[in-house]
């Protein structure tokens, strides 16, 4: 399953990379599952070249046809899907149901790129004169360089891939060296469908040692990256320099507006499903419940009773329904939310504590009486953790709500439409999601402001990203 995984450059794959070997491990036992090769500048140089080639023959063909391609490749995902879902549990951790969906969606986001590729308009603007033709068309923006993160190894890279090759352009794709064989498997989709091989490449290593030679490389020309605020800031301000068109999809803090007439019945198993699928490891978990007064209690209550029944376990096991976290630091971090937690007087109502000396469990964990003093209240929690704050008013909460500086996705329950109209005016994010919490689709816009990054993946404006306007100006 593993060991088939080598860099591909160009298309063609290598079992010897530059660096020597890099191990990747099982995050629930800690074994070794894969010696796999490590690149280093030598293939990102390699790889770059490449794309260049890549990008002249690639978008040389008609959207029509990419849009084929596209299409039989999402085909053979779905055909693959046993084979992949257990290799991306292994190496990320999430139970096989969640991999099971991640990857489908995945294949659904290419299709759906396939499809509106197809679709890329120009437009035609009048004249000043009679004489005057004035037309704007979309143009593939060049390679691109796709930096892609370890929590969704699959939709992750794909929210770049898709929109990419449908536009025309091609890619070099760095998934994170913690989870590189899932994005290996979207390559070999790709090129087994029929995609030239000089359009895709996959490289994985040293992180910042691969990132910054794609950014500075002269022959790309867009960078992608989803990651954290901290890793955005550098990889903005490198491209930058470099003057390369970018998309920043980073950190979040997702706060949950609960008013007092929400319907708890429906929104505590909501809040539990959400909140701990994928061991919290999600850049829109919810994360800052802020709840109305009256129905505070009974919300603490049956989150808190929700999360001690999730059962914990290696992700392959059936009943498992939360797995390990990706990385022993990532454990470590939330433990310690925890503990500043309780030395702060906040109330650890279930979980609270790391699960065992083997693989990088922890057990779900809700904390009560949270307030802004708490470490988990100003650094995004990405893990297991559920912090509730009380409020006594909707203003209170959109007050907490809008405090940092952070703004992705944002939820609300209410069965009040005034409610929840002011809090659409009101909430400071990119997304916002009344009565649920599923954001992330293809054909909507996924992304943030402020220290969210910008742009967005997904949608029309996801295709568009990849593009930049041209316009022909003629006379008659």
């Amino acid at each position: 399953m593993f060991s088939q995984a080598t860099l591909i450059i160009g298309g063609e794959t290598r079992i010897k990379g530059s660096e020597g070997v890099l191990e990747l491990t099982d995050p629930a036992t800690d074994e070794v599952l894969a010696a796999l090769p490590k690149a280093g500048l030598a293939e990102v140089k390699e790889a770059t070249e490449a794309s260049l080639q890549g990008f002249i023959e690639w978008s040389a063909v008609s959207p029509y046809d990419r849009s084929k391609v596209l299409r039989r490749a999402a085909h053979l995902m779905r055909a693959r899907t046993e084979e992949v879902v257990r290799c991306l549990t292994l190496e990320q951790g999430k139970p096989l149901a969640q991999s099971r969906l991640e990857w489908a969606g995945s294949a659904d986001l290419l299709d759906w790129f396939a499809e509106e590729g197809r679709r890329s308009y120009g437009r035609i603007i009048a004249g000043r004169i009679a004489e005057a033709d004035l037309r704007v068309q979309r143009k593939p923006v060049g390679p691109v360089a796709a930096l892609a993160p370890w929590n969704f190894p699959a939709w992750g890279m794909m929210q770049k891939i898709a929109p990419a090759l449908a536009a025309g352009c091609s890619v070099v794709a760095k998934p994170s060296e913690v989870t590189p064989v899932t994005a290996w498997h979207i390559a070999m989709c790709l090129l087994d469908a029929g995609l030239p091989p000089r359009a895709i490449s996959v490289l994985w290593g040293s992180s910042s040692t691969i990132s910054e030679a794609l950014i500075k490389s002269s022959e790309i020309r867009k960078v992608s990256l989803t990651g954290s605020t901290r890793v955005g800031r550098i990889v903005a301000a490198m491209a930058g320099e470099h003057l390369k068109k970018v998309t920043m999809e980073l950190g979040g803090h997702a706060p949950v507006i609960i008013a007092a007439d929400a319907d708890m019945s429906k929104l505590v198993p909501l809040a539990a499903q959400w909140k701990f699928r994928n061991a919290g490891q999600v850049c829109v978990s919810p994360t800052r419940f802020l709840v109305e007064d009256a129905v505070y209690d009974e919300f603490v209550d049956g989150l808190g009773a929700a999360a001690a029944k999730i059962t914990v376990g290696h992700g392959l096991e059936e009943e498992t329904l939360m797995g390990p976290l990706c990385t022993r630091n990532q454990r470590n971090v939330i433990s310690a939310m925890v503990a500043d937690a309780r030395a702060k007087g906040a109330r650890v109502v279930a979980g609270g504590d790391a699960i065992g000396n083997t693989g990088n469990f922890h057990s779900p964990t809700v904390v009560a009486e949270a307030n802004s003093n708490l470490l988990a209240m100003n650094d995004e929690p990405f893990g297991p953790l559920a912090l509730v704050a009380r409020m006594s008013s909707i203003d209170e909460a959109l007050a907490e709500a809008n405090r940092m500086p952070v703004g992705l996705a944002s939820f609300a329950f209410t069965s009040n439409m005034h409610t929840a109209a002011k809090i659409s005016r009101t909430a400071r994010a990119g997304m916002l999601g009344i009565n649920h919490f599923s954001l992330g689709l293809p054909e909507t816009p996924f992304g943030g402001i402020l220290d969210s990054g910008f742009g967005s993946e997904g949608g029309i404006e996801g295709l568009e990203a990849y593009t930049s306007p041209f316009l022909v100006s003629s006379l008659a």
